[in-house]
């Protein structure tokens, strides 16, 4: 995964300020914190990141695409557009059923 820094004082949309990568996953950071994360990721169809957990919730917007989020065992499906959060401390997963683009959004307990 690539994690390149986001630049700042400037208009954006997230969808292009990513590009897809043949066959990977690319990340790129768009706020980091002591208190959370703000990361904008573009999947390329068929990957994934694997079941874990995470000690604060997180939550999921689709930019672009479709995906598959994976939450205590349980799919949904994901389009553009919409959102969804991940509990802290529950299994989750990431799925691109087609390629997609995402802001990941956590937020952490200090």
């Amino acid at each position: 995964m690539e994690n390149k820094s986001f630049e700042t004082a400037k208009v954006f949309q997230f969808k292009q300020e990513v590009d897809y990568s043949e066959n990977g996953i690319v990340s790129k950071r768009v706020i980091e914190k002591k208190t959370g994360n703000v990361s904008l990721f573009a999947f390329d169809k068929g990957q994934s990141l694997s079941e874990h957990t995470a000690p604060f919730d997180a939550m999921v917007q689709v930019v672009e695409g479709t995906a598959e989020i994976i939450i205590n065992k349980n799919p949904f499906k994901v389009n553009a557009g919409e959102s969804i959060i991940m509990p802290a401390n529950i299994t989750h997963a990431v799925y691109a059923v087609e390629k997609f683009k995402m802001v990941l959004t956590m937020i952490k307990d200090i």
